[in-house]
C-alpha cells in the first residue's frame, strides 16, 4: 500500500482506525484495527454507564469519597482504553511518517491481541470465591476442562494483584514497540 508523510492523513484517535487499516498490509494488523477498535469502544460504554451509575446512585450524598470514586472509574478507564488503542495508533504514526514495516504491523497486532485476552484474564482473576448478587451469595464456578490449569492458576492470584496481569501484557506491548520501531 502506499504510504503518506503527510500530516493530515488523518485527524485524531478517530481517523487513526481507517487510516491503519488502508496504510497496513499486515492481515493480523487490519483485524486488530477492527476487533481492538470494538473492545475498546464497548469498554468505553460499559464505563460511562458505570461512571452514571455511580453518580445516579450517590444523588443527594456530600461529595469526599464519592468524587473520589468516580475519578478511579475514570482512571481505570484510561489505564484499559489506552493500550487497547496503542496498536491502531502507533501503526498509524509510523505509517504518517512514511516507515512502513510489516514485521512492526504484526508484532503490535498481536500484542494487542495478547492485551486483549490479558483484560479478561485480569477479569478473571479479580473474582472472589464468592459474592453478593441481588441479595444472594455466587460462589465462582470451579476450574474445569481443558484451560483448568490456566484457571486454578488465575484463581491464586490474589484479588489486588490482578491488574497486573493485564499490567504485564501492556509493558510487553510497549517492548515490542520498542524492540521493532
Amino acid at each position: 500500500m502506499s504510504d503518506t508523510t503527510n500530516e493530515a492523513a488523518y485527524d485524531g484517535v478517530l481517523g487513526a482506525f481507517p487510516y491503519a487499516f488502508r496504510a497496513t498490509d499486515s492481515r493480523l494488523c487490519r483485524a486488530y484495527v477492527v476487533v481492538g477498535g470494538l473492545v475498546a469502544a464497548l469498554v468505553a460504554i460499559v464505563f460511562v454507564l458505570a461512571v452514571i451509575s455511580l453518580i445516579g446512585a450517590t444523588v443527594g450524598t456530600p461529595g469526599g469519597f464519592l468524587t473520589s470514586a468516580r475519578a478511579f472509574y475514570v482512571l481505570v478507564a484510561l489505564l484499559i482504553v489506552g493500550p487497547l488503542l496503542a496498536p491502531t495508533l502507533l501503526v498509524a504514526r509510523r505509517h504518517r511518517r512514511g516507515k512502513s514495516d510489516r514485521r512492526y504491523d504484526r508484532a503490535l497486532a498481536a500484542s494487542g491481541f495478547a492485551f486483549v485476552l490479558s483484560v479478561y484474564l485480569g477479569l478473571v482473576a479479580s473474582m472472589p470465591p464468592s459474592f453478593v448478587l441481588d441479595g444472594e451469595t455466587v460462589t465462582r464456578p470451579a476450574a474445569d476442562g481443558v484451560f483448568a490449569p490456566l484457571v486454578e492458576f488465575l484463581y491464586a492470584i490474589p484479588e489486588p494483584a490482578s491488574p497486573a496481569v493485564p499490567g504485564l501484557a501492556a509493558v510487553i506491548m510497549l517492548v515490542v514497540h520498542r524492540r521493532y520501531r
